[in-house]
């Protein structure tokens, strides 16, 4: 019995552990499940040529002449990059590839009017002129 006195927290404790593991297990089963979806209509080559197609995004920034802005932009790898105090007009080109095309463009000027422009090889995707004091403006793109 006087063994029972000393092992009867680190028996519950152990009791616990085990519960709680098996619940975890059960529930990462359920919700964690690494299987992916098939879907009938997919067809990886084609998925596999789109991604390795290149195509030339431009971003562009335009207003008054002499309009000093504070521009920031998604680069071709998905980084946040910025510059500030550049004169506009001011436009920015690189390849992406089509599993890639993302883009966002936004910039604050120094004057009442302001526009963002996207292309994606020369196709207007994205446009936004803004005419309001210290104008802001931004161009987003989801999908090429």
């Amino acid at each position: 019995m006087s063994i029972f006195r000393r092992l009867w927290i680190p028996l519950v404790v152990l009791a616990v552990l085990a519960a709680g593991g098996f619940t975890v297990f059960r529930i990462h089963g359920i919700f964690g499940s690494e299987i992916t979806p098939s879907y009938d209509n997919a067809n990886p080559s084609d998925g596999a040529q789109r991604a390795t197609a290149s195509q030339v995004l431009r971003y562009e920034v335009f207003g008054p002449a002499g309009t000093v802005a504070v521009i920031s932009y998604f680069d071709g790898e998905g980084d946040v990059k910025s510059a500030r105090g550049v004169s506009l007009p001011w436009f920015l080109e690189f390849p992406i590839t089509t599993a890639a095309s993302i883009g966002s463009v936004a910039a604050q000027g120094d004057s009442d009017s302001i526009g963002c422009r996207i292309t994606i090889d020369g196709v207007v995707k994205s446009e936004k002129v803004t005419e309001q004091a210290s104008a802001f403006a931004s161009c987003m793109l989801k999908a090429a």
